[in-house]
């Protein structure tokens, strides 16, 4: 099932997906445009954590001119850094590279310590699709990104929908798709990982407690390419949803 929040009418609402309209708790059918999006995570799954990989597809890392790392090169985000479904995202004045990621997210549904691989998919609630914006401007390390390259207010959409993991068979499989107003800028999948889901689970828990809510950002493939305000950025999952954002200056 996918499950979204939204607001409707000045109130707020769990919805479901059904036809490509959205469901609300009360019965109402609405389409995506009649409604505001909120990041598709229901207050059970709040998020505590955010980790988020960098240089995790090998054809990125060589488009960035990066060997692929041999260790998870992780990063961490706040909150404030998320935003839902058809809602802006805003460019900094005076900077000349910023390019969306589209990313399968994790979200983690129990609490999880030294979990084995095998068992990984046991703690996983669901995926949703993240765009986590980057303005290349700002980076002092590209192993370690400083907090205005991600964590930026509203800089990373997420959803529309949170999928559950029982309906996403195989996560290591999926296609991921870019287009910038319209045209495909970006193609990949999930299986170029270097470090794939069931890996990530595994080492993040070996050392530290991920509980439900938290979120895991699984990184980008190549093919990025610069935002200008009032582009519409469309990042999107098989089987998971198509993330829109706008660009604004």
């Amino acid at each position: 099932m996918k499950h979204g929040r939204v607001v409707a009418d000045g109130m707020l609402h769990n919805a479901t997906e059904q036809d490509g309209q959205v469901v609300l708790e009360d019965g109402r059918r609405l389409w995506q445009d009649q409604v505001t999006w909120l990041p598709p995570l229901v207050p059970v799954y709040k998020p505590r954590t955010i980790l988020a990989l960098g240089l995790n597809y090998a054809d990125h890392a060589k488009e960035l001119a990066f060997k692929p790392p041999e260790e998870p090169l992780v990063f961490l985000k706040g909150e404030r850094a998320l935003t839902g479904h058809r809602q802006t995202t805003r460019r900094p004045p005076g900077v000349q590279m910023m390019h969306y990621e589209c990313e399968l997210a994790v979200v983690i549904g129990r609490q999880a310590k030294k979990v084995k691989r095998d068992d990984a998919y046991d703690f996983i609630a669901g995926y949703t699709v993240a765009n986590d914006y980057a303005v290349r401007d700002y980076l002092e390390n590209w192993y370690r990104p400083n907090l205005r390259v991600k964590n930026r207010d509203g800089a990373t959409p997420l959803g529309p929908w949170l999928v559950d993991t029982q309906d996403i068979p195989d996560p290591m499989a999926l296609a991921l798709k870019t287009t910038v107003n319209g045209k495909v800028t970006q193609q990949g999948n999930t299986k170029n990982m270097i470090f794939d889901v069931p890996f990530l689970v595994e080492y993040f828990s070996s050392f530290m407690t991920l509980n439900p809510g938290d979120l895991v950002l699984t990184g980008t493939p190549d093919g990025v390419v610069d935002c200008q305000p009032g582009d519409v950025v469309v990042t999107e999952i098989e089987g998971i949803g198509a993330l829109m954002n706008t660009i604004a200056a």
